[in-house]
C-alpha cells in the first residue's frame, strides 16, 4: 500500500510539473500570437513609411528636375528672343538702307551722287545686319534633360525584404557559472560572413526551465558583442536561476533570438535581522553601524535589571526610546554589552559563503555564526553556541578566533574584507581574506541545530555582501583540506586545552558621551 502511494505521489508530481510546463507553453504561445499581430502592424507601418519616404524623395527630385527644365526653357527662349529682336531690327535697317541705295542710283547730280554713295558706304560699314552672328545662340534640343530610369527601375523591381541572420544556438555545455561570473557561448548554424555583432539578453528568475512570459524581471541587454562568447562579471546571485538568449545582427537588421537557456545561479542571500539588533546598532539592508544615540531614553532602572549579575564594566550610558513590539515569533533584542545583530536566514544544510567589510575606523567587530537561541546578553565567542573571529583596534590591537570563552590569536594581518565559508553538513566554519582568499582560521563543529550569521560591532560599522558563490579558490582549498583531514588551525568545540584570551568586548571601558564617536 505504501509503495503504491509513493508511486502515485511520483505520478502526481510528474503530472503537476507537466501541467505547469503546458501552462507556461500556452502563455508563451498566446504571447507570441499577440506579438505576431503587433509586430505585423509595426512592419507594415515601417514599410509604408519607407515607401512614403521614397515617394517623397521622388517627388522632390521630380520637382527639382522640372524646375531645371523650366529654367533651361526660359534661358533658351530668352536667348533666341533677343537674337530674334536684334535680327528683326537689323533687317528693318538693312531694308531701309537698300531702298536708300536704290534711290541713289537715280541721282543725276554728280556731287549729290558722290555724297549719297559715301553715306551708303558708311551706313553699310555700321549696319547691324553685318555685325550680327547668323548662328542661333540656343538650339531647340532638350534631350540633355531626359532621365533614364532603367537602372533605378530594375533596382526597384528587385526590391526584397532585408536578409536577416539565422538564430544563434547557445552551446549549453560550454557555458560556465563560477565566481559570480557567467560565460555564455553560442554558435551560428550556417556560416554567415555578413554578421556584424551580437546582442545578448539576460534576466534573473526563480523559475527553473524555459523562461516564463509573466516573469517579474525585465530582460537586460548587452549590445555590440563582436565574438561568439561573452562573460558577465560582478553579478550578485539573488535569484536561483538566470535566463539567457542571443541574436545576431548584420548591418541591416537583427535576426531571431536563439532558444533561451536557463543557468543555475544559487547562492546564499540574507540580510540583517533588525528585530534582533542591539539598540545601539543602526541596521539597514546590507549594513550595520554603531549608533551611540540609538538607545537614548532607556530607563536606568530597566538598564540596571539588564546588567544585573554581569561581570565587566557597564556599557556606555544610554536611555531608551519607545519602540514598536517585535513581531510574533521574533527573538529578544540583544542588550547590555552584547552589541550584536544576527542574520535573518538560517543555515540548515549545504555550503555557503558571504563577505563582510568593516569601516576603516571601526574600533571593534566580530564575524561568525551562532545558534538562533543565543541569549540577549550573550556575546559572540563567549558561549559554546557561537563561533567567530574578532578584531580589536581599541587600546591594544588583537585579531583572534573565539569560541566558548576560548581564544586563539591569529598571526596574520587583518584583511580589509573577510570571507566566511560554512559547510553545515561537514561541520566546518572557515574565515578567509576576501581579497586573496588566504585562510585565516577554521572551526570544526558538530552543529546540532540550524545556525545564523552573527555580527558584533562597536564604534564603527560593517557592510555585508551576499548572493556570492563559493569562490573557486576557496572551493579548491576546501577539497584539499578535507582530503588531508582538515585544517590544523582550529579551535575544536570539544578542545579544552586551548588557552583563553580575554575577550575585548567583555572589558569595554566605562564610556561617557565624550568618548563616543
Amino acid at each position: 500500500m505504501d509503495s503504491q502511494k509513493d508511486a502515485l505521489q511520483r505520478i502526481i508530481a510528474t503530472l503537476a510539473n507537466k501541467n505547469e510546463e503546458l501552462q507556461n507553453f500556452i502563455e508563451t504561445l498566446n504571447h507570441t500570437l499577440g506579438r505576431v499581430q503587433v509586430n505585423s502592424t509595426q512592419v507594415v507601418s515601417d514599410l509604408e513609411e519607407e515607401f512614403d519616404t521614397v515617394y517623397s524623395i521622388l517627388d522632390e527630385m521630380k520637382e527639382s528636375m522640372i524646375n531645371t527644365i523650366k529654367q533651361e526653357t526660359v534661358r533658351k527662349s530668352h536667348e533666341l528672343q533677343n537674337q530674334l529682336t536684334q535680327s528683326t531690327n537689323a533687317l528693318e535697317s538693312a531694308e531701309e538702307l537698300l531702298e536708300f541705295a536704290n534711290n541713289a542710283l537715280h541721282i543725276a547730280d554728280e556731287g549729290e551722287f558722290t555724297k549719297a554713295a559715301k553715306q551708303i558706304k558708311d551706313r553699310v560699314t555700321m549696319a547691324p545686319a553685318f555685325r550680327l552672328t547668323m548662328k542661333p545662340k540656343a538650339t531647340d534640343n532638350m534631350t540633355h534633360l531626359m532621365v533614364d530610369f532603367s537602372q533605378e527601375r530594375q533596382l526597384l523591381q528587385g526590391l526584397k525584404f532585408l536578409p536577416v541572420p539565422r538564430a544563434p544556438e547557445i552551446v549549453l555545455g560550454d557555458c560556465l557559472v563560477i565566481d559570480n561570473e557567467v560565460t555564455v557561448t553560442w554558435r551560428i548554424p550556417v556560416e554567415d560572413s555578413k554578421i556584424d555583432h551580437y546582442i545578448l539578453e539576460y534576466r534573473k528568475t526563480n523559475h527553473e526551465g524555459l523562461p516564463r512570459v509573466k516573469d517579474e524581471q525585465c530582460w537586460e541587454v548587452v549590445d555590440n558583442i563582436k565574438t561568439s562568447e561573452y562573460t558577465l562579471q560582478g553579478l550578485r546571485f539573488d535569484t536561483k536561476f538566470m535566463n539567457f538568449r542571443v541574436r545576431a545582427c548584420n548591418k541591416a537588421a537583427a535576426g531571431d533570438y536563439s532558444d533561451p537557456v536557463t543557468l543555475e545561479t544559487r547562492a546564499f542571500n540574507f540580510g540583517f535581522d533588525s528585530t534582533s539588533s542591539h539598540l545601539n546598532l543602526k541596521v539597514e539592508d546590507r549594513s550595520v553601524e554603531w549608533d551611540p544615540q540609538g538607545g537614548k531614553g532607556v530607563d536606568s532602572k530597566v538598564k540596571g535589571k539588564e546588567n544585573k549579575g554581569r561581570s565587566g564594566t557597564p556599557s556606555p550610558k544610554r536611555t531608551s526610546v519607545t519602540r514598536s513590539p517585535a513581531p510574533r515569533g521574533a527573538r529578544d533584542r540583544f542588550t547590555g554589552e552584547s552589541y550584536t545583530v544576527l542574520g535573518d536566514t538560517s543555515i540548515e544544510s549545504g555550503q555557503h559563503y558571504w563577505e563582510v567589510k568593516p569601516q576603516k575606523d571601526c574600533k571593534s567587530y566580530s564575524v561568525g555564526l551562532a545558534y538562533r537561541n543565543l541569549g540577549k546578553f550573550d556575546q559572540l565567542g563567549k558561549t559554546n553556541t557561537t563561533w567567530c573571529i574578532h578584531v580589536n583596534n581599541w587600546l591594544q590591537n588583537s585579531f583572534a578566533a573565539k569560541h566558548n570563552n576560548k581564544a586563539k590569536n591569529l598571526d596574520v594581518p587583518v584583511p580589509d574584507s573577510i570571507g566566511v565559508y560554512c559547510d553545515f553538513d561537514r561541520g566546518q566554519l572557515s574565515f578567509y581574506n576576501a581579497e586573496n582568499k588566504q585562510l585565516l582560521h577554521t572551526f570544526k563543529v558538530r552543529f546540532t541545530q540550524p545556525v545564523v550569521p552573527a555580527f558584533m560591532v562597536w564604534c564603527g560599522g560593517l557592510t555585508l555582501s551576499t548572493g556570492l558563490q563559493i569562490p573557486s579558490a576557496v572551493r579548491s582549498f576546501q577539497k584539499t583540506e578535507n582530503g588531508l583531514g582538515g585544517s590544523n588551525s582550529s579551535i575544536s568545540q570539544q578542545d579544552p586545552s586551548v588557552a583563553c584570551d580575554i575577550c575585548f568586548y567583555d572589558k569595554l571601558p566605562s564610556v561617557d558621551s565624550s568618548l563616543m564617536p
